[in-house]
């Protein structure tokens, strides 16, 4: 990995994740809203804005979850592949080395990460947009406690970071006692 790769990773990543957005514009603009125009969710998201429409949606929906559905399951099966590949070739070359260990602790911990981001995105796009109760506790967890989530995760495992926190929680039960 050298810095053009990485520049040209982000730029293809932005690009294809602009396109994918304005090709799904065509089909919403045309629907027809007569309704309520309120959203029953936290999130204004396509998904939403497609179910206030007052017509048959349906033609709409099956590109949209073929679109935004099919690339959520097919970036999470290549990312747990990626990750199972990995696994294995630690494993297979691995010591009881403390870098082999680390390596391993970071691969479980991005599997955590790689679960709990495409978990609610699977459910939110790679099925029929209607509307099921678990749907507010999904989008929820989507949009507020996986962001929240993830820099607790990633900073947890630095050393500089847990001793603080120790030390944080140390003071603050030793002046809770006095």
């Amino acid at each position: 990995m050298n810095r053009c790769l990485c520049c040209i990773l982000v730029a293809v990543s932005w690009t294809g994740g602009f396109v994918h957005s304005i090709k799904q514009l065509p089909l919403i603009i045309r629907l027809p809203f007569c309704g309520p125009n309120e959203l029953d969710s936290y999130f204004c998201d396509i998904t939403q804005v497609v179910r206030i429409a007052c017509a048959n949606t349906f033609p709409e929906e099956l590109v949209m979850i073929f679109s935004s559905g099919l690339i959520s399951v097919v970036c999470f099966i290549a990312l747990l592949m990626s990750y199972a590949f990995l696994l294995a070739m630690l494993k297979k070359h691995s010591g009881s080395g403390e870098s082999t260990n680390r390596a391993m602790s970071t691969c479980y911990s991005h599997i955590t990460i790689v679960v709990l981001m495409f978990g609610p995105s699977i459910y939110i796009y790679a099925r029929p947009f209607d509307s099921f109760s678990l749907d507010k506790v999904v989008s929820v967890f989507h949009t507020v406690i996986f962001p929240l989530l993830n820099p607790i995760i990633y900073t947890l495992r630095n050393k500089e970071v847990k001793t603080a926190m120790r030390k944080l929680i140390n003071e603050y039960i030793l002046c809770k006692e006095k």
